[in-house]
């Protein structure tokens, strides 16, 4: 598991994107994203959006919950505070520039994480599902849209091909399954797989779901539901 990313790449990416990445990006996701912000209000309190950008997500979330959301770019987040500002989102705890695979917070600090097109963008895939896990509150949910490789065929073999190529933007076309399945199974954090779905575009995205094992003494283990 190379760090094949450059977080000073990624941020220099997407502060060129800032501009447009609501026009080109934002209805492509509207309904994964959308998905994604109905499962983290189920759960509600205190939710730590990662890779916040643009705050497309923000005016979506239920005034009940409690947003805190952080990104690499100052310029997508400039464009997120604006959004604050404009639709009068007090709900939004607070914006901040932060690394993922090094969260500057407290454990068990949210109830919910969530983060949307981010896991297979980071250098470290699994450190910064470590931090996501350390950070949650037992018996919360980690919420994540991500695109999920194909494990034969064409698909997988374009992936292979267009690799070298998504990197340089950024992000990696080829993310197996499998790395989120070991990473559940090594981490020291009690997590447990709850929920993963296909979403659009053309189901080459998934909404998936861990769950933080409850604190309490005999709390039973997550079952895992509508897995495909």
């Amino acid at each position: 598991m190379t760090a094949d990313i450059d977080r000073q790449a990624v941020t220099r990416v997407y502060a060129r994107w800032a501009p447009v990445y609501d026009f080109v990006f934002g209805a492509v996701f509207a309904r994964a994203r959308r998905a994604a912000i109905a499962a983290s209000d189920r759960v509600g309190g205190r939710i730590l959006e990662v890779g916040v950008g643009t705050g497309l997500s923000l005016p979506y979330y239920s005034r009940n919950s409690r947003i805190f959301g952080i990104d690499l770019s100052e310029e997508m987040l400039r464009k997120a505070r604006q959004k604050v500002a404009d639709r009068q989102l007090s709900n939004v705890e607070k914006l901040a520039i932060m690394d993922a695979e090094h969260l500057d917070f407290p454990d068990a600090s949210f109830d919910v994480v969530v983060a949307h097109y981010v896991v297979n963008t980071v250098p470290h895939p699994e450190m910064a599902l470590d931090e996501f896990a350390r950070v949650l509150k037992p018996g919360g949910e980690i919420v994540i849209i991500n695109r999920v490789g194909a494990e034969d065929g064409a698909r997988r073999l374009f992936e292979e091909w267009f690799q070298p190529f998504a990197t340089r933007l950024g992000w990696r076309s080829e993310f197996p399954w499998k790395r989120f399945e070991q990473w559940a199974q090594r981490t020291r954090h009690n997590v447990r797989l709850i929920e993963r779905q296909p979403v659009p575009p053309l189901g080459h995205f998934s909404l998936i779901r861990f769950g933080k094992a409850a604190a309490a003494a005999g709390a039973g283990r997550l079952e895992a539901t509508n897995v495909v």
